[in-house]
């Protein structure tokens, strides 16, 4: 046999598995979808994590009447909704 074209078949041989597996190397679409909406809930439930976190150290930074102002306004707010005067009308009209 003669040497060159046994070595060009052999070194087709060769780089026929890589010609061969070329695309599956990567990751589908779908995978790549799936990541990102994982990362993106991660990131949110920090988010939620992290803004707990600062007004649990925003309240201990006050002193107990604060702390009780605060409760006492927001329970207001959460009874009335947005949008509304904090006090009735007529209790605004007779007071002072």
């Amino acid at each position: 046999m003669r040497p060159l074209p046994f070595l060009i078949l052999l070194a087709l041989l060769a780089a026929l598995p890589e010609a061969m597996h070329a695309q599956d190397g990567g990751i589908g679409q779908k995978e790549q979808e799936r990541i990102q909406e994982r990362k993106e809930k991660d990131e949110k439930k920090k988010l939620v994590k992290q803004r707990k976190n600062d007004r649990k150290r925003h309240l201990s930074h006050q002193d107990k009447a604060t702390r009780k102002r605060i409760r006492q306004n927001t329970k207001r707010a959460d009874r009335h909704g947005s949008g509304h005067h904090r006090d009735p009308f007529l209790k605004r009209l007779f007071t002072k």
